[in-house]
């Protein structure tokens, strides 16, 4: 193993490993799930993919907190830490919400096409 042979170091009197993926890459992997939710938004028909897409792009969002977060020392990276946190908890009551509203349209309209809610009135 290859990070068995590193040696801690020594940076503003705290101690961290290097990681082994550099933070660029973990920003193109972010950006690439963001693209993918966003397409996902756009493109589909239907609302459960389009929530599954709009997840997607906040957990995108959330690693890349966690990414910069890694690149910083130990003291000050808690803060990119702790905000994906608190998103998570958010994403996961807009989509208990929003589960309920597209339950309550499904018993009117009868369908979950995303096109169809358009015409509603009221």
């Amino acid at each position: 193993m290859p990070w068995k042979n590193w040696k801690a170091i020594r940076n503003n009197s705290t101690y961290y490993i290097p990681s082994m993926i550099s933070p660029f890459y973990i920003q193109v992997l972010a950006a690439v799930l963001f693209g993918l939710g966003i397409a996902t938004v756009i493109s589909k028909r239907n609302i459960f993919f389009a929530f599954m897409g709009l997840e997607l792009a906040i957990n995108a969002a959330n690693l890349s907190f966690i990414g910069f977060a890694r690149t910083l020392p130990a003291l000050q990276s808690v803060a990119g830490q702790i905000a994906p946190v608190f998103i998570i908890a958010v994403a996961a009551a807009e989509a208990c919400i929003g589960l309920a509203i597209v339950v309550l349209i499904f018993r009117n309209q009868e369908t979950i096409d995303s096109d169809e809610y358009s015409s509603m009135q009221g």
